[in-house]
């Protein structure tokens, strides 16, 4: 008698396991974008998955003051009419391709590998660059613009930068510790605050002995994407995603801030779907994003320029 236990219609195909693969591509794709996402870990982040409507309103109250109370005295009442930074949501951005079916039967699993790990990395690197661009709005900055103004040299962190006239200089130790100042004038809290630098300032503060020895120190198991160290206090990122200036075409921008400065909205976080396509005899994949970004609070963030060999700082109003 045979044994129908092992017959072919009983075999998992492509076909009776659809249902599963777009899972794994997703997992996947969620995996390495969240792997590859740096400043969009360090600001803050708001869930509107599943919610209607384009715009969301953050109320942005003013800091009070206390007041001395008199004996016998009423209180005194702090009057404040908040204002509010309103977020829309109108980035939506898409990763796709189009496997033909001679491809899929004879490509090696890598090729699944590398679309997935690319799509991670193409929208988490869009994501990173609509919060870092947020900085081009700092002290006056235009906000549509590369850097062109509100920036201070590397050489000591208060000459100001001129777009155009490549003044820039190399980093050094006084503009680092002048940046930090900035922050604490503007009464930004000492925590949560994080600097983002691309890795030319990188190569500069591994050639300053300062941050070979107590300065810069990192524990080798950093949990946050990029970190490597720490600058009085305040974690360093490293990032090839950093912003340009618009004075000179080498010119990179580094970004100190506070976890407050800005927020990210999330209406439909990383998703993946497969669609056959007859026609082409192909399969379309499709991952995607929808969300927007903000500037919360511009005081609580400080931009830097930097060359392969220059550094920059720029301060918000």
């Amino acid at each position: 008698m045979a044994n129908t236990a092992f017959a072919p219609n009983n075999a998992t195909t492509v076909t009776t396991a659809a249902n599963f693969i777009p899972e794994i591509w997703s997992d996947e794709i969620v995996a390495s974008y969240k792997k590859n996402l740096v400043l969009a870990n360090l600001v803050m982040k708001m869930n509107f998955k599943g919610k209607k409507g384009d715009v969301v309103h953050i109320p942005a109250p003013g800091r009070g003051s206390a007041s001395a109370k008199t004996a016998t005295d009423a209180v005194t009442l702090i009057v404040d009419t908040a204002s509010e930074v309103q977020v829309s949501i109108n980035k939506h951005y898409e990763y796709s391709r189009l496997i033909e079916d001679i491809a899929e039967v004879q490509a090696l699993n890598s090729m699944r590998n590398f679309y997935t790990s690319d799509a991670g990395y193409a929208l988490a690197k869009q994501v990173d660059t609509d919060l870092i661009q947020l900085g081009r709005s700092s002290n006056g900055g235009a906000g549509t613009n590369a850097y062109a103004t509100g920036a201070f040299i590397g050489g000591d962190g208060t000459t100001a930068y001129v777009a155009g006239s490549n003044n820039e200089s190399a980093l050094t130790d006084a503009a680092i510790r002048r940046t930090i100042q900035r922050m604490d004038d503007n009464d930004t809290p000492m925590d949560n605050r994080y600097f983002i630098i691309p890795p030319s300032s990188r190569n500069t503060l591994m050639g300053l002995a300062r941050y070979t020895e107590q300065a810069f120190v990192g524990d080798g198991n950093a949990i946050r994407n990029g970190e490597i160290g720490n600058l009085y206090g305040i974690p360093v990122f490293t990032s090839s995603n950093c912003d340009t200036t618009s004075g000179s075409a080498a010119a990179r921008v580094c970004l100190m801030g506070h976890k407050d400065s800005m927020v990210l909205v999330e209406q439909v976080g990383i998703r993946s779907q497969v669609q056959y396509k007859q026609e082409y005899l192909a399969t379309l994949f499709t991952s995607d994003t929808l969300y927007g970004v903000a500037a919360l609070r511009k005081a609580a963030s400080v931009g830097a320029a930097t060359s392969a060999s220059f550094f920059a700082l720029i301060v918000p109003a």
